[in-house]
């Protein structure tokens, strides 16, 4: 595995390991992280060591593993490993663990440990979907991230229950991406303000059914929580999405095409940078039902449909000195109708992927684009998770100069409607 981020290399971390089914996966971390360059300092809890033995840990750290509370008393180990530690890195967290953490008890040398401690603390949580969704658990999960504390949020995916839905470990990559964003952080846009459109819009047909598109505004969200770690005042206008808002983002929720575009609209002016990485409907149903309609009463034979507003194009006739950029989301011809868009919507940057690549489609945790300007460059990102491509779109957006009225958007040209 290539990585990109800063070097680990001397620093000294603590890696907790709680008993989740993906203790296992914690083998493979600790191996990233060494191989990273990091000194590592591995604690489990008493349930993780049902499900790997520590004896694995200490081959692979080079260290010791402490387990026990009273063992490590003698010894100070919950104010010693802390104070040595740059961060500590929960993963697998536990629902237990997030419980604990969040009320302060301390039964166990790790839940010790993170009342004494002043570095940084990051919980990569892996547990049930329901569990996850459960109104306790995001209680807990909040009051920990008031509280400064990173939550690298669980993925959605095939669960050890034989469910599927969000619960999974991130993946390692992902969790190293966040751990080098926070031992070395980026302020490279503070003062900046960014407006953020993600996620689909829903159109009535009736009022129970509606036309939308497969987004799961992963990639808007992962732009607004880079943005925001970089210093940004962030404002993420946001369609019906299962994601929980990052901290320190404004959240604007909206459900239809006109309810996005006037709110991004009455915000333009405010900003500075505007990435329209949402999947706006291009239709809308021209008269939709007040009441259900029912299917042996009234059978549909013919939904008549109507264009929805630009939002993309109105924002490159409208804008001064904003920088603006769009998202093409493409089966076909990729680079080819990128091209055609940029020129018709007016934009500096066009961040174009083919959603029918694996890797690259609606809802996965990864992503391969091309990032387009008006220059006729076109640079393609290999695939990496969405979080590392925010992070690689925000650098190329301040590569931009700012503070220049922009070019407005190409007259009759350009069909393709997706912001």
């Amino acid at each position: 595995m290539q990585t990109t981020g800063p070097s680990l290399t001397g620093v000294h971390l603590v890696l907790a390991v709680t008993g989740s089914i993906a203790a296992y996966k914690a083998v493979g971390l600790l191996r990233l992280l060494r191989r990273e360059g990091a000194t590592v300092n591995v604690v489990m809890t008493a349930g993780a060591c049902r499900f790997v033995t520590p004896l694995t840990f200490e081959v692979l750290s080079g260290s010791h593993v402490a387990t026990d509370l009273f063992e490590a008393h003698q010894e100070m180990l919950h104010l010693s490993l802390p104070e040595q530690a740059k961060a500590i890195l929960i993963a697998p967290a536990t629902a237990n663990c997030l419980a604990k953490a969040a009320l302060g008890l301390a039964d166990d040398l790790l839940s010790t440990m993170l009342l004494t401690t002043q570095c940084p603390v990051i919980f990569a949580p892996a547990m049930d979907g329901d569990m996850w969704q459960h109104p306790t658990v995001v209680e807990h999960v909040a009051t920990l991230r008031t509280r400064g504390a990173v939550i690298v949020e669980p993925e959605e995916g095939p669960l050890a229950s034989g469910r599927s839905g969000q619960g999974r470990l991130a993946d390692e990559a992902r969790i190293l991406s966040v751990l080098q964003a926070t031992l070395h952080p980026r302020r490279d846009w503070s003062g900046r303000r960014l407006l953020i459109s993600a996620g689909p819009t829903q159109e009535a047909i009736d009022p129970v059914r509606f036309i939308s598109n497969r987004s799961s505004g992963k990639m808007g969200y992962a732009l607004a929580e880079a943005a925001q770690a970089r210093g940004a005042e962030v404002l993420l206008v946001s369609g019906p999405t299962a994601l929980t808002p990052p901290a320190g983002v404004e959240l604007c929720p909206v459900t239809t095409a006109e309810e996005m575009r006037k709110a991004v609209i009455s915000r333009f002016s405010w900003s500075d940078t505007v990435i329209m990485a949402a999947a706006v409907a291009d239709f809308r149903p021209t008269q939709p039902a007040a009441q259900k309609l029912k299917k042996r009463r009234s059978p549909v034979t013919r939904l008549e449909l109507s264009p929805t507003d630009d939002i993309l194009r109105e924002l490159g006739e409208r804008r001064t000195t904003q920088v603006l950029v769009g998202f093409a989301a493409e089966t076909e011809d990729l680079l080819a109708h990128a091209r055609e868009k940029l020129q018709a919507k007016g934009v500096d940057l066009l961040v174009a992927n083919d959603v029918t690549a694996a890797g690259s489609g609606f809802g996965s945790d990864t992503n391969r684009v091309f990032i387009l300007d008006r220059d006729g460059r076109a640079e393609e990102l290999p695939l990496l998770p969405k979080r590392e491509v925010a992070d690689r779109i925000l650098d190329r957006v301040l590569t931009l100069p700012t503070g220049r009225r922009s070019t407005k958007p190409a007259a009759g040209t350009g069909t393709h409607r997706k912001e």
